[in-house]
């Protein structure tokens, strides 16, 4: 569920607005552009791989719980204040005052690997001495900082109940102060004194993006509740997902998703790191864990099992990054990893494994007998440097390698630069850094070795004072970066941008692609920049060549075809990250283009100021302006604004590009 903002107007007299200066200029004024020369040979072209841009997605800025994971309620289980009771409930709440009920919790779960539950005293009754107040006590949940409760859209909630007596207990959706009620149902009930689970559907009567749960009751007596949840029951194809999020990454159509980590694999200590076989199974019997490197608890819905349902459900490749035996502050030695490779393998199994092996079974029981085609995994996160680090991965890469043959095997050992010193078919590389110096790595992998493992650069984008919460300078950057990546592809197969969301009520990162709250998002400018590339895994790349005296320019040429259409298109992206405007002479040989103007775009990503940024008040301020290319031909002069990034989609009246047959060298030059 993309924007784009289309405009077919002209402009005789623009303002540019730079970072310093006031720039003016007019079609009268056109000798003060800068000129350039874009020759493009369409005779021959290389493959780009299938796999080359896709997405990190990292439980970090409550990115997944309270994030695209559809749950509404935050510490369902009553966990999160650890498994010593009494314990902090928080942010649950209770509706009354102490006279009419008390609120603590105990080890009484009827769930082993999450004993906590929570006991609620009521006081009050419907009558006698006490009587409780009009619409009862009890206890409520804000969610994560407020449920986005839409009118006429249904939540199921779903919770477990005791009670030594009978019970009539009220289940609403309400406003954050309980006085508007969205919808409610009863729950009545005259035996439950064994652990019962509850289900009752609600239908929203109203809309509030800052809504709570609450479960209330007028009668007197003691009630147990566990593992308390609503969702709505339309999420991305049935399976849990935010929609409005989902669709968001499925308009950047990802070839890959390496989950779910990050520095949330690792954790600060072993002890918190995410365990893979905590997070599947019934959602009720999973124990959640507290993320001890960003900070906050999560109930873990979201786990292995729902990560590699959504890649299969974006149709992008699962690579699933593990934990390998080192945390940011303590390493298992190799001597004793054993265990943990083992997690590995058995994690493989589930994945992999046929129905009914002792794995792949717990995955059919969820609901999905065929396995998943997972065939890819990175060792570790960032942990090169770390002392036991190579010992740890060579007893990873040999035992997976024998089980599992065919699954690529990611370092994180970067080897750009210099041959790494063990196997490995993909090495990591990991980028954060200031505008002009991201820019400048336009060229980073055109002297890296085409001998050995390929480079997947899962991390990169602009931080710090350049980029802000999201600025078209950072976008920018990122865009030229990606557009050597592109002429790289025959080394670089992957590449991600990261972070991919925040929830911009716990921002642990900036910038990010994709910010929201609880009932809305955008886009950030970095987040556009992907759509511009979004056609280029398993497109082919062309010789581009950019005759230019400016060091602020940077292009590529891919054709590309449109699978709706089955046209094939010439797309031509140009980088400016320069201050004036550029005169640019495109010459294409070796390929005709077609003469219907309609099937010709020219898309730009610009605004009046290259720190712009969007935001909740105007998510549309940049975002690529899409227009028709009147002057397509072979030969044709575009003016590229300056701060800007420009697409041009160039219908072909054929697709005779000849191929290389085998030339891991070739490579385009700028």
């Amino acid at each position: 569920m993309g924007y784009w903002k289309a405009s077919c107007s002209v402009l005789l007299v623009c303002f540019f607005v730079g970072l310093f200066s006031v720039y003016q200029c007019s079609a009268a004024e056109a000798d003060a552009y800068q000129t350039a020369k874009l020759i493009v040979n369409a005779s021959s072209g290389r493959p780009i791989p299938e796999t080359l841009f896709g997405i990190f997605f990292e439980e970090i800025n409550h990115a997944g719980a309270g994030g695209i994971w559809a749950e509404l309620v935050s510490n369902r289980g009553f966990e999160a204040g650890g498994q010593n009771t009494p314990s902090n409930i928080a942010p649950w709440s209770i509706i009354g005052d102490q006279s009419s009920l008390t609120v603590s919790t105990d080890r009484s779960s009827c769930f082993e690997r999450n004993k906590v539950a929570l006991r609620m005293h009521v006081l009050c009754d419907s009558e006698g001495s006490n009587i409780c107040p009009a619409g009862g006590v009890g206890i409520y949940n804000p969610g994560f900082w407020g449920m986005n409760i839409e009118q006429g859209k249904i939540y199921k909630v779903v919770l477990y109940v005791r009670s030594l007596g009978s019970i009539n207990v009220s289940v609403s959706l309400t406003s954050s102060d309980g006085l508007q009620i969205l919808a409610t149902a009863n729950i009545v009930d005259s035996d439950v004194s064994n652990w019962t689970k509850t289900e009752v559907l609600l239908e929203a009567k109203g809309t509030n993006p800052n809504s709570r749960l609450q479960l209330t009751t007028s009668r007197k007596g003691v009630i147990w509740f566990d593992q308390v949840s609503a969702m709505p029951l339309d999420t991305y194809k049935g399976h849990g997902f935010q929609k409005e999020l989902i669709e968001m990454l499925e308009d950047i159509k990802p070839q890959f998703i390496r989950f779910p980590g990050g520095c949330f694999v690792e954790g600060e200590w072993l002890r918190n790191a995410f365990r893979w076989k905590e997070s599947i199974g019934p959602w009720e019997e999973r124990p959640g864990h507290f993320g001890d490197v960003w900070m906050y608890w999560t109930d873990d819905g979201l786990g292995y099992f729902e990560f590699l349902q959504l890649s299969e459900d974006l149709g992008a490749r699962p690579i699933w990054v593990f934990n390998n035996g080192i945390s940011h502050r303590d390493e298992v030695d190799t001597t004793t990893v054993s265990p943990f490779v083992q997690e590995a393998l058995d994690g493989l199994e589930f994945a992999r494994g046929a129905s009914d092996s002792k794995w792949g079974s717990v995955r059919a029981a969820m609901g999905h007998p065929e396995p998943f085609d997972l065939k890819y995994v990175a060792v570790g996160n960032e942990d090169c440097w770390k002392k036991n680090y190579r010992g740890n991965y060579l007893k990873f890469y040999d035992a997976i390698k024998s089980a599992y043959p065919d699954i690529k095997i990611i370092s994180n050992c970067d080897g750009s630069s210099h041959s790494l010193d063990h196997p490995a078919d993909y090495y990591d590389f990991h980028i954060y850094t200031s505008a002009s110096h991201l820019f400048s790595m336009t060229h980073q992998f055109d002297h890296t070795s085409r001998s050995g493992p390929k480079a997947f650069v899962s991390e990169y984008a602009v931080t710090g004072k350049d980029a802000g919460t999201g600025s078209l300078l950072a976008a920018l950057a990122e865009a030229g970066f990606l557009i050597g990546l592109e002429k790289n592809s025959d080394i670089v197969e992957m590449a991600s941008y990261a972070p991919l969301f925040v929830n911009d009520n716990d921002r642990r990162w900036n910038p990010d692609a994709i910010v929201f709250n609880s009932s809305m998002h955008y886009g950030t400018p970095s987040y556009w920049v992907q759509k511009f590339f979004r056609e280029s895994s398993g497109a082919t790349l062309l010789d581009a060549k950019l005759q230019t005296n400016s060091s602020s320019l940077v292009a590529s040429a891919i054709t590309w075809t449109n699978s709706v259409d089955g046209e094939t298109y010439l797309k031509i992206k140009i980088v400016n990250v320069g201050n004036r405007h550029v005169s640019l002479k495109v010459s294409v040989d070796g390929l005709g283009l077609n003469s219907q103007l309609s099937g010709s775009t020219k898309t730009v990503l610009t605004s009046s100021n290259v720190m712009d940024e969007n935001s909740f008040t105007d998510p549309n301020k940049v975002v690529p302006d899409l227009s028709l290319l009147e002057n397509a031909d072979k030969d044709m002069n575009i003016i590229i604004a300056p701060y800007s990034l420009t697409s041009l989609d160039l219908l072909t009246e054929s697709n005779n590009i000849r191929m290389p047959q085998t030339d891991s060298s070739a490579r385009s030059s700028i």
